[in-house]
């Protein structure tokens, strides 16, 4: 009798020990590299997590190894993918709220979207996003400029009758309202577009315009800085019901996580647009200023094209824009 006690307890005790041993893995995915940035707030909350010893690992899927980048929202929604980093506006299709996180003029510079985050507007977005069951662990906005192969682009009329790429529908909208022709293509087919002739301008993020080495095809750059046109929200969301079934002191180790990750993406983004201009530089491609009047000229006609747009196809969209507009 005393025996088999004896090996009852031995069992129940290694079961334990292996219980303890092996940690609630989460699935996060993005689409890419290791080196950049949108990689390495991943890894700081993943890192930050198991240096909390909570029994919480994150595994970490880059460069589209699980998930293709435009596929990664629907399955986080069903619980198949607890945590992704992506462009919100990639899931516009399935709620046409987002489409307000790539528009322009709605972000003027990095400070602005700090404050934007922290909003009724953003409120409005989790609240949509809660619907899905989503989250947001970490918040970030990525700028971008413009570059021209012939000439310096900072107001709207500099772009009439230009050959133009843009990042995104509503900058298709608002270029071709000032007078562009727009001929759309992923960032990567920038470089030989220019090269043959295919266009005269793009608009694409700071990191894309070093990362495809757009300095050898560009006479101008107009990079972000006090102002800029181009925003892109591309925040790490969770599945919310992921989160709710964690322990408290799991979901602690990820909130503090995020914390330390949001503010590195902040500076991390600055830096970003600051290489680019040194990488222009470098290279003798003339820099260009975007000043406050170029940017309200571009609001204007943004108004009459991208917003009016949003606001027809938008449910509720009048009233999530002038929440994103009530923000200096």
């Amino acid at each position: 009798m005393l025996k088999r006690q004896i090996i009852g307890t031995v069992t129940a005790v290694a079961t334990l020990a292996l219980g303890a041993a092996q940690a609630e893995e989460l699935k996060l995915s993005h689409q890419w590299s290791t080196s950049d940035v949108r990689h390495k707030v991943a890894e700081i909350v993943a890192s930050e997590v198991a240096a909390a010893n909570v029994d919480l690992e994150i595994k970490i899927y880059p460069s589209k190894s699980l998930f293709k980048p435009r596929e990664q929202y629907t399955p986080l929604t069903r619980g198949r993918l607890d945590m992704t980093v992506l462009p919100l506006s990639y899931a516009g299709g399935q709620q046409p709220a987002y489409n307000l996180t790539l528009m322009p003029g709605l972000v003027k510079n990095h400070d602005h979207w700090s404050r934007l985050v922290d909003s009724p507007f953003m409120t409005k977005l989790e609240e949509i996003m809660a619907g899905d069951d989503v989250m947001v662990l970490v918040h970030g906005y990525l700028a971008g400029g413009f570059g021209g192969k012939d000439r310096c682009i900072t107001g709207p009329g500099d772009v009439k009758g230009l050959q133009t790429r843009a990042a995104g529908k509503a900058f298709e909208q608002m270029l071709a309202a000032a007078g562009a022709s727009i001929t759309s293509m992923p960032s990567s087919e920038i470089y030989s577009a220019m090269q043959t002739g295919v266009l005269d301008a793009a608009n694409t993020s700071s990191s894309s315009f070093v990362s495809y080495r757009l300095y050898e095809q560009l006479k101008c750059y107009t990079p972000a800085s006090e102002v800029a046109l181009w925003f892109m929200y591309q925040p790490l969301l969770m599945n919310k019901s992921t989160f709710d079934g964690l322990s408290g002191e799991q979901q602690a180790a990820l909130t503090a996580a995020a914390a330390k990750a949001q503010a590195y993406y902040l500076e991390e983004a600055k830096k970003a647009d600051a290489a680019s201009v040194e990488a222009f530089k470098k290279a003798g491609v003339e820099i260009a200023s975007m000043t406050e009047a170029d940017f309200l000229a571009w609001r204007e006609i943004a108004k009459t094209s991208s917003y009016k747009a949003f606001v027809e196809q938008t449910p509720g969209g009048q009233a999530l824009l002038d929440l994103a507009l009530a923000v200096d």
